[in-house]
């Protein structure tokens, strides 16, 4: 890797630590809260393209791994990734790289194309891994899981609508644009 992808991954570790600095919102009938942190994954994947996105959110989920409380509340340690939330943070990487695959196969990017990727590919990914462990951790069915993570629908489509949005108008700029050409060249 070259120095400036160096410091493109760790400028969005960063990102996603500083979006871990906003509150988490509790629930009382699940220990699973609602972060701005899924956003920051859909940034990740959107500008900085499949590979470097998959990337820096590994070395994120690696900084929390060893301690840094970088998720929201100030969370972190390995304890994390035994808990019910560890599903939606271990989709974290796949869904950064799915997201910037697919937005690399548009020939032109298009705000709706963007969304509809972070729409149904990447909240769709943090749900697919999220759910299950979340019924395994705490112990409960699976359809039961499904039924308390309707909750987080309204929130992620918002989180969805401003990741598009920021990608979009960030993806129009020559230089990010640029930066998102090359990441696709060495995927």
């Amino acid at each position: 890797m070259k120095v400036k992808e160096i410091t493109y991954v760790a400028l969005f570790a960063a990102v996603m630590g500083a979006l871990g600095l906003v509150p988490p919102i509790m629930l009382s009938f699940t220990p699973v809260p609602i972060t701005l942190q899924t956003l920051g994954v859909l940034l990740a994947g959107g500008i900085l393209g499949a590979r470097l996105g998959g990337i820096s959110m590994a070395v994120f989920l690696l900084l929390v791994a060893v301690g840094a409380p970088l998720l929201s509340g100030g969370r972190g340690g390995i304890g994390v990734f035994f808990g019910p939330s560890a599903g939606y943070l271990i989709a974290y990487p796949l869904t950064a790289f799915c997201v910037g695959y697919l937005l690399s196969r548009f020939r032109t990017v298009k705000l709706m194309n963007v969304l509809f990727v972070n729409l149904t590919v990447g909240i769709f990914l943090i749900y697919v891994f999220g759910i299950p462990v979340q019924a395994f951790m705490m112990n409960i069915p699976l359809l039961d899981a499904i039924k308390l993570s309707l909750v987080y629908i309204p929130g992620d489509i918002l989180k969805a609508l401003l990741a598009s949005l920021l990608v979009y108008r960030l993806l129009k700029h020559p230089v990010i644009r640029k930066q998102f050409s090359k990441s696709l060249e060495t995927l």
